[in-house]
């Protein structure tokens, strides 16, 4: 039977390629590199990282990542133990439990593989229906709560005001995000969030926020949230200072880097953009958790009022963008393979100012 790590060990020695090259160009590190290609499961910390990093490095070198895979979920199964219920002691009767646990082993290889072809198809589904949209005009109604979508040209939205409706078409999604108002066609940049004034009354109706915009291809349409601008509206994105801890009562041991001060606390963006594979995961404040791995080009964008906690495989690998009160501030990076847990919060100073913080934890 073929092996995955020996696939990938002629595949690099073909390329000519040393771990140096390799780790640099995926920002994986090399001791991971070379687990893989010994199939040494141990020197990760959970199966998500193994299987996220093999991906990356199949890909990386040009070899079939759907073969790999089916290679190592083969191996995974193999080196489980067979359930205790299909092993009977008694002789000469050994030949059935084998053969049972024989046929147990096939059946879940087969159906790992089934599994993998299904999501794999899922996933070119989806790709095309992103593609397809752009072709059908849809027609949005805002409210209080906040419109996130993809738009695509040609997409109305319509915003109610006590005199009447009033109609944005979307213009453009190539370059820039473009709308179309009474007022004129209003223009906002990518990771731009801007306040407009749609019916030319000098008055802001809504802020929009740009958070994906491709330079090239218009039918992939732009990513954006539509907030209106309104004492509704403000009143459910408002940053609670009751809940925000003074920096005296957070302990004292833990790394902290300021990204802003002001007067006030206000809601913010973070936009994460991937350049390579690793998993995910964030909490705003305090609500349900999101986790999932992520590719070089996948963008996430999240807003809290008050904080977010993140969990990252490998931070080298992540882009983090800050964006509040219509400014925008680039976090770095860490070094390739380092795990990153922080949370990204405001917290009230001594100065009385309010401050929002990287806070590194354990």
């Amino acid at each position: 039977m073929d092996s995955y790590g020996e696939i990938l060990k002629n595949k690099r020695e073909e390329k000519n390629l040393d771990f140096s090259t390799i780790s640099r160009d995926t920002a994986i590190a090399q001791n991971y590199l070379k687990a893989l290609e010994e199939e040494d499961a141990s020197a990760f910390s959970g199966e998500p990282y193994l299987v996220g990093f093999l991906k990356n490095y199949s890909e990386y070198l040009g070899a079939d990542t759907n073969r790999i895979m089916q290679l190592y979920r083969a191996k995974v199964v193999q080196e489980s133990p067979v359930p205790e219920g299909l092993i009977v002691h008694e002789k000469p009767k050994y030949v059935i439990p084998l053969i049972l646990g024989i046929v147990a082993v096939l059946v879940t290889v087969g159906v790992i593989i089934g599994i993998t072809l299904v999501k794999k198809s899922n996933e070119n589904s989806e790709n095309e229906l992103a593609l397809a949209k752009s072709s059908t005009s849809k027609r949005y109604e805002l409210s209080e709560k906040p419109l996130q979508a993809r738009f695509y040209k040609g997409d109305q939205i319509v915003l109610g005001t006590p005199s009447g409706d009033l109609i944005l078409t979307v213009s453009n999604t190539q370059g820039k995000f473009g709308l179309e108002t009474p007022a004129g066609v209003q223009y906002i940049e990518l990771s731009e969030e801007v306040e407009i004034d749609v019916d030319g009354n000098s008055t802001p109706e809504l802020i929009v926020y740009v958070s994906d915009v491709s330079n090239e291809v218009i039918e992939r349409g732009a990513e954006a949230r539509i907030l209106v601008k309104n004492e509704t509206a403000v009143a459910i994105g408002e940053t609670k200072t009751s809940e925000i801890p003074n920096a005296e009562d957070l302990p004292q041991n833990q790394n902290r880097t300021v990204i802003l001060e002001d007067t006030r606390a206000y809601p913010f963006t973070i936009n994460a953009s991937f350049r390579a594979g690793c998993v995910f995961r964030y909490r705003p404040d305090r609500k349900e958790t999101t986790e999932d791995y992520f590719t070089n080009g996948d963008i996430v964008t999240m807003t809290a009022s008050n904080g977010v906690r993140l969990w990252i495989s490998n931070g080298n690998t992540v882009k983090l963008q800050v964006i509040a009160n219509s400014h925008s501030y680039d976090l770095g990076v860490t070094k390739a393979g380092q795990v990153v847990v922080e949370d990204i919060r405001w917290i009230k100073d001594t100065d009385g100012k309010y401050k929002l913080v990287i806070n590194e934890l354990d």
